[in-house]
């Protein structure tokens, strides 16, 4: 089965910068411990603070899918429902 690409871009609000931050670095050492995590990064733009990036790359869709169905995402998304402006998510196949 072909490995997965996840490419999650978070927009937050401006009046909310600091908790999305917050609340997206509380991901990364749970996830990075899951099944099928093979990469999960966290990036900040360099010209929009409130934009946020995480790259993450993982053995097969249904491995990330459990991730997706986690507590602690559904933590994130309770705490952060009002904050973030914009989420969009792309699932990528890695090609070369």
């Amino acid at each position: 089965m072909a490995k997965l690409t996840i490419i999650a871009n978070i927009t937050a609000k401006t009046d909310s910068v600091d908790l999305v931050k917050t609340e997206l670095e509380k991901l990364i050492d749970i996830t990075r411990d899951e099944a099928g995590c093979l990469i999960y990064d966290l990036h900040r733009d360099n010209e929009n603070p409130a934009h946020f990036l995480f790259y993450e790359h993982w053995e097969s869709r249904e491995l990330w899918q459990a991730h997706m169905d986690n507590k602690h995402l559904q933590d994130y998304l309770a705490v952060t429902d009002r904050a973030v402006d914009e989420f969009t998510l792309n699932e990528m196949t890695h090609i070369a």
